[in-house]
């Protein structure tokens, strides 16, 4: 048996019957998840202990342990985000547009469910449950394939997630898991165009990114890496770029929404580069800049190629220091992965040419990187960011796992 086709052939039995289940029904599936989620706290904690274990085993970095981690914390999160996204407005159905023509059709325009979503994803267990939620809500039956690395977490996750859906009379193929995590079982959901609609990669890494993109033959939303950059004006305010610039590389440094590359104005830093290098290596920030950084700090490191093309996801910064507003707009332009980029700065032109100039889902003035997240902009949860510019841009929630269908309504109409 394929596991792949096999389970998608059944998700595509059963997608017109999620298309057409009542919010209600959906919205109790969501709060189920969540009290079960919270019941079988020890249970799910056991089965990432494992994955945790074997991680260790095989010498994977600390930053991608930190990605596989549960805790009771992120158990708590992962229901409250159920319980969110539970409720928001259910987006199917929604007319999106309408009118009238000359002959008399009516014509309306109304969301749909894209039907079958696959999605490939590394590391992190809570994808499971984001995609799950956002999937239900929407009435789109996923199909779920985690990496090797996260195989008892996912398991344990969608046996709790399935069980909801037994409670409430909801097809428990509306959200399934394939278990075996082999690169041959992967480039089958690349090419399964019969039974599945799109194909959806949240929070990978580069390679995969770029092997789905090359090898897919069913549609793809793309997500990318997140090289972001901060941007550190010469009239920028001293405390307020230090707060932004250590939370954005320190608070979460494993994340795609970390800043990678602080890029700082040569007035700015003639006064305040050595306090603001003092401040990061509080926290135990590595660094690597270009030659000025080196000269004007000696605990920067002198930067290669790799440094200002890669995600750290770690306690490491790449700095560069610039003569001109215009010089940190083209390297952000050569370097970005378009994910999200911030300038903080006081001089509003500069801020206006930066948000019009520099090509990015999510652009930050004085503020953070760290908010590019579904949560945060309200949606719940995300089902990853995409970098793309077609369907959908930046964090994906309700409306992204969309599509739309126009109802034409006549009265005998007929072309002649």
């Amino acid at each position: 048996m394929n596991e792949v086709y096999d389970k998608a052939k059944q998700a595509q039995a059963i997608a017109p019957n999620l298309a057409n289940l009542p919010t209600e029904q959906k919205n109790k599936a969501l709060q189920v998840m969540a009290r079960i989620l919270r019941s079988e706290q020890d249970y799910l904690l056991s089965e990432n202990k494992k994955d945790i274990e074997a991680a260790k085993m095989n010498e994977i970095s600390d930053t991608m342990i930190d990605r596989l981690t549960l805790t009771k914390d992120r158990i708590s999160e992962m229901a409250n985000a159920l319980e969110q996204v539970a409720t928001l407005d259910d987006p199917i159905g929604d007319v999106l547009e309408s009118s009238e023509r000359p002959n008399g059709l009516h014509l309306k325009n109304i969301r749909v469910p894209l039907g079958v979503v696959a999605m490939i994803y590394e590391a992190r267990p809570n994808v499971t449950v984001d995609a799950a939620s956002l999937c239900l809500k929407t009435g789109n039956a996923v199909l779920l394939r985690g990496s090797s690395t996260a195989i008892h977490s996912n398991i344990a996750l969608v046996d709790v997630l399935q069980a909801a859906l037994k409670e409430v009379s909801i097809s428990i193929e509306a959200i399934q898991l394939i278990e075996d995590t082999s690169r041959q079982t992967a480039e089958h959901l690349f090419t399964c165009r019969e039974y599945i609609d799109v194909l959806l990669i949240p929070r990978g890494g580069a390679r995969l990114i770029q092997a789905v993109v090359e090898k897919a033959r069913v549609p793809v939303i793309e997500t990318g890496v997140g090289n972001c950059h901060i941007y550190i004006d010469d009239s920028a305010k001293v405390e307020l770029a230090k707060n932004i610039v250590v939370n954005a590389k320190t608070q979460r440094p494993s994340v795609c929404n970390a800043a990678e590359t602080i890029i700082i104005h040569e007035a700015w830093a003639e006064d305040h580069f050595n306090s603001l290098v003092d401040v990061l290596d509080h926290y135990g920030v590595t660094f690597y800049g270009d030659e000025k950084a080196c000269i004007m700090d000696s605990r920067v490191n002198i930067a290669t190629e790799i440094d200002w093309t890669d995600e750290y996801l770690d306690l490491k910064v790449a700095i560069t220091i610039v003569p001109s507003l215009d010089k940190a707009i083209n390297h952000i332009r050569q370097y970005g992965t378009k994910h999200s980029e911030a300038i903080i700065s006081e001089t509003d032109l500069n801020v206006k040419i930066f948000q019009q100039l520099v090509d990015a889902a999510a652009i930050y003035h004085h503020a953070s990187t760290r908010f590019t997240d579904g949560f945060e902009f309200g949606f719940g949860a995300e089902i990853g960011i995409s970098t793309q510019k077609l369907h959908a841009r930046g964090p994906m929630g309700l409306h992204a796992l969309t599509s739309n269908k126009y109802l034409i309504k006549g009265n005998g109409q007929i072309k002649g």
